[in-house]
């Protein structure tokens, strides 16, 4: 009988598929190694793309800043511009009421009372004058609380000067009013 030898054949066969085996190990290897690469190449461009958007944001909400800044100033502007025109609105419709109380203060002014000084704080005036008696006083206090521009006549001082002319000094505080505000009072 022939004698085969069926070693050689196997050793090959072995040879052969550890070979094989290597290539298809490396394969695998170099294949999981470029999906390994490809893989961080995407999250490296995901992490890029992300911070280039941070960037983005953070620089827009940089300017909204600085035009939240922008508005507040002029909101604090248009306030100040508001309140001057408030002021001005107001000295225009107060104008016409010196006139007036000038007019009402030569009005109520009787006979025998001299005025030496007017003064206004407010809505508050202070008269210093002199008087011939007394009466005279009286009789003013009442023309002011007749009026219709001056209010509320309160008698400070009245010191009464003796010599060769007898004449009182005094002192009266009173308020100014307008007309509008008597007819509200009465209602």
């Amino acid at each position: 009988m022939a004698r085969i030898n069926l070693l050689p054949w196997r050793e090959e066969q072995r040879k052969e598929q550890t070979r094989q085996f290597v290539t298809v190990l490396g394969l695998s290897a170099f294949l999981t190694a470029a999906i390994v690469f490809l893989i961080n190449m995407n999250i490296a461009g995901q992490v890029e793309h992300q911070q280039a958007r941070n960037k983005l944001l953070k620089d827009e909400i940089a300017q909204l800043d600085i035009a939240l800044a922008e508005i507040k100033g002029l909101e604090d502007t248009k306030q100040q511009l508001l309140a001057r025109m408030e002021v001005i609105q107001s000295l225009q419709q107060r104008r016409p009421q010196v006139v007036h109380l000038f007019d009402e203060i030569v009005r109520t002014v009787p006979e025998g009372i001299y005025l030496r000084e007017i003064k206004q704080s407010g809505q508050s005036l202070t008269i210093k004058g002199v008087a011939e008696s007394n009466g005279r006083v009286s009789a003013y206090m009442r023309n002011i609380d007749n009026s219709e521009w001056m209010a509320t006549p309160k008698l400070k001082v009245i010191e009464t000067r003796k010599g060769s002319l007898r004449s009182s000094n005094f002192e009266l505080t009173t308020s100014q009013s307008t007309p509008g505000d008597n007819q509200e009072e009465d209602s």
